[in-house]
């Protein structure tokens, strides 16, 4: 078994005598399988407390560059400053770039690169431009919740969009129990590839379970709560028999716009299923004007993405690779409290 230990630092961690130890190592025999499985295991602790031993010191200074409506990227800088303590012994210093609208991505990237950056974070849309400036980058990229595939990004880190749009639409069905009714799809202006691969995973299973349901699309083209309670009743009024929504986006009173539209035009819903339990989806599941929220661990989102920019730096052990994060279902039901 290869390692850097001495025999003795193995017997301290695993609790054993050096010659039992010697007799694990050497494969001599006459030890039992639980005992053999004990050194192993301080092997492996000892090859964690070093990579701990590594961090210790160092600092890594990493930008978050993201293209979002302002309560994502409160939520965002939250979740980071809440992990900060949980990377120790490394020191991470974050320095934050957040736009609410269209932004000249490529040339804040280019300053970052300027400015002895380990690594950057980053929600954009995945345009041509977008992916040539993070390819000259030449630090670590980590894409975050939307990703892009093409660039020379090291990692992505969020939910399956598209499994994510599956799950949205098995909801809609099992609620809805093949009763007739069209879909009000809700979705946010911008190129943004998480929000098409909801889309897209919405529309495929939807195809499958329910290939004769139409999807009727509201898009946020303006970033404002009033437009989106506009169209809402404008497709309403156009459609009679709209009976479930999909919201897939983030934009701020945006789902409590399309449930007042709902109310304005004095109808009814019989499943609502929306993305991300920010104060405002929380409310509105808390009063059961939203049926499920699809919800994925900010938190762990933003300290996988950190971690990966340490690996890319050699700073960690283990191999470099994308990291999915679990679907969550939040109904009115197993909400969490407030403080949570």
């Amino acid at each position: 078994m290869n390692h850097p230990y001495r025999i003795r630092e193995i017997a301290a961690q695993a609790g054993l005598s050096e010659a039992t130890v010697d007799r694990v190592l050497h494969g001599r025999g006459g030890v039992r399988e639980s005992t053999v499985r004990e050194v192993h295991q301080a092997i492996a602790d000892l090859d964690r407390q070093q990579s701990q031993v590594r961090l210790g010191g160092r600092t890594f200074m990493i930008d978050v560059v993201m293209q979002a409506p302002a309560r994502f990227t409160a939520a965002i800088k939250v979740a980071l400053e809440a992990e900060l303590p949980a990377l120790r012994p490394a020191v991470i210093r974050s320095r934050f770039h957040l736009f609410d609208g269209p932004a000249d991505l490529p040339g804040v990237l280019a300053k970052v690169g300027r400015s002895r950056s380990q690594g950057v974070i980053l929600k954009a849309p995945d345009s041509p431009e977008v992916v040539d400036a993070v390819g000259q980058l030449g630090i670590p990229v980590v894409t975050l919740v939307t990703d892009l595939p093409t660039s020379k990004r090291v990692a992505y880190v969020g939910i399956d969009n598209a499994d994510a749009g599956a799950t949205a639409a098995y909801l809609v069905e099992q609620w809805l129990a093949e009763r007739a009714g069209d879909v009000l799809v809700v979705r946010g202006r911008g190129s943004f590839r998480g929000e098409d691969e909801r889309l897209g995973g919405f529309r495929a299973e939807m195809g499958r379970r329910a290939p004769n349901r139409r999807l009727l699309e509201v898009v946020d083209e303006e970033d404002r709560a009033a437009a989106v309670h506009e169209r809402t009743r404008a497709v309403l009024h156009r459609n009679p028999s709209v009976r479930a929504v999909y919201s897939m986006y983030a934009g701020a009173g945006g789902n409590a716009a399309v449930v007042d539209g709902f109310a304005a035009a004095g109808r009814n819903y019989d499943v609502f299923v929306a993305h991300d339990l920010d104060d405002e989806n929380t409310t509105l599941l808390r009063t059961h004007a939203i049926s499920a929220v699809l919800h994925h661990d900010l938190r762990a989102d933003v300290r996988h993405a950190c971690l990966a920019v340490m690996r890319a730096q050699g700073a960690l052990p283990g191999r470099l690779r994308s990291n999915p994060s679990a679907i969550q279902v939040i109904t009115p039901f197993n909400t969490p409290p407030a403080e949570f």
